[in-house]
């Protein structure tokens, strides 16, 4: 069924479903949730909320049934949101806060009075606006404005394209702060009247399936080779969902020997979550969700129009919305191609960022003028390799180890995953247009092939 908006969705299936299962959890051993109850308690909360003066909640993100609860009810109270990641920094969290002009916090209390000096004076027009901060650096991060009524069509839309049953139970464990986590990790199973597991946390991982014994689970490609490798499916998982980031076809290949149904999605922030979902028997070539249209630019870009998905842009941010989102029609810096049977393929990236299976990502400009000033070069690229960061030099005029000491402190400051791993030296200058900017993609596709 297509929903509205998150009010829709709880009054009609609380009338027509009332003891319906919507929430599994761990209260002391696996209990339900039902729709009355969970219809019941967010609109109390939103009662709470309308009362108190303030127009954007900040919800630092914890995936437990309490912050899901939070999420509605502001949405039902009038209150802009902005979803935000429980385990990110002070100091990015701070900057997120300012920039959405939260003026209220909800969380855990200790870390919401650590953060509560960020806080403003709040926002004029916040009603119904959710807020979702793309992945990358600080810098470079941006505010997506989402609504209740767009994250919804993104859940029917995916839906429409990969069903759900009742009897399925979805395992919610990826971050609600991101709007893969957050559409198909909770709305996708809500919308569709499958029962949603809410994972316990990381130190749960490993026992989550044997847990709640998940038919359907939406994981990043980190995770399903953690999964894989560890051998934590349980013998019900029918159907894993994987998107946020590429996924290599191995990982694919022994999820399908256990007999489990591989689906991965492509989409963005911007766009609500997915625009296209493979359900055919090749996991990389994927079916236009029914809502979107896709067409690729002369330069293999691909462009999306998704009306009823679509960002409302980018927070207070009208420049930087003008250049990528042009006429309703999204730029999404993304490389691929239609095949002849119209289904989609991503080859890589246009946009100056590199995306990791873990579904974080950097912002290339910034990361490389860093080593540009260690290395006092111009001449040199960044591409990813078997999914770490690899640094591309035209020529090497110093050996290896040398080098890799020279950006040993850039390489501290950094996640694991972030750090370069290795140095790769051509034979020749950097692949470039006439422009003169480097092209990635060639550099790319020359060394996985040499």
């Amino acid at each position: 069924m297509r929903y509205k908006n998150f009010k829709e969705l709880l009054e009609i299936n609380a009338k027509q479903d009332p003891q319906g299962t919507v929430f599994l959890i761990d209260d002391k051993g696996k209990k339900t949730v039902t729709w009355q109850r969970f219809s019941d308690g967010v609109r109390q909360q939103a009662e709470v909320l309308r009362r108190e003066k303030s127009t954007c909640i900040g919800i630092l993100c914890d995936n437990t049934y309490a912050c899901i609860s939070e999420i509605f009810a502001a949405n039902q109270a009038g209150k802009q949101i902005v979803l935000l990641d429980a385990c990110a920094s002070s100091e990015i969290l701070k900057q997120q806060i300012h920039a959405a002009d939260a003026d209220q916090l909800y969380g855990a209390p200790e870390r919401s009075a650590e953060l509560s000096e960020a806080l403003t004076d709040g926002c004029t027009e916040g009603k119904g606006k959710i807020l979702f901060f793309t992945s990358g650096t600080v810098s470079f991060a941006k505010a997506a404005v989402l609504s209740d009524a767009s994250l919804m069509q993104s859940a029917y839309n995916g839906g429409a394209c990969l069903p759900l049953h009742k009897t399925d139970i979805l395992l919610s464990i990826l971050p609600l702060n991101h709007v893969f986590g957050f559409v198909c990790g909770i709305l996708w199973g809500m919308s569709m009247h499958a029962s949603v597991a809410l994972g316990r946390g990381r130190r749960h991982l490993s026992d989550d399936c044997s847990f709640f014994h998940p038919t359907v689970i939406s994981l990043v490609p980190m995770m399903l080779s953690f999964f894989l490798s560890h051998d934590l499916f349980n013998p019900e998982c029918r159907l894993i969902l994987i998107g946020a980031g590429d996924c290599p076809e191995k990982y694919f290949l022994q999820a399908e020997k256990k007999g489990i149904q591989v689906s991965f999605g492509y989409g963005l922030t911007e766009t609500s979550s997915g625009v296209a979902l493979s359900i055919g028997d090749d996991p990389l070539a994927m079916t236009v969700c029914p809502d979107d249209a896709i067409t690729i630019a002369a330069d293999g870009e691909i462009l999306i129009e998704a009306p009823t998905c679509m960002m409302l842009g980018y927070y207070r941010q009208k420049e930087d919305t003008a250049k990528i989102l042009q006429n309703g029609i999204l730029h999404t810096g993304d490389l691929g191609f239609l095949d002849p049977a119209g289904k989609l393929h991503v080859i890589g990236r246009k946009k100056e960022i590199l995306a990791f299976p873990d579904g974080t990502k950097i912002f290339l400009p910034e990361y490389e003028k860093a080593l540009k000033e260690i290395l006092h070069t111009e001449e040199l690229a960044v591409v990813l390799l078997h999914d770490l960061p690899v640094l591309v030099l035209s020529e090497l005029k110093t050996d290896k180890a040398a080098i890799m000491k020279q950006i040993s402190v850039f390489n501290q400051d950094l996640a694991r995953s972030h750090q370069i791993s290795d140095i790769i030296a051509l034979d020749h200058a950097l692949y470039r247009t006439a422009s003169g900017k480097i092209q990635r993609w060639m550099i790319q596709k020359e060394i996985e092939q040499g």
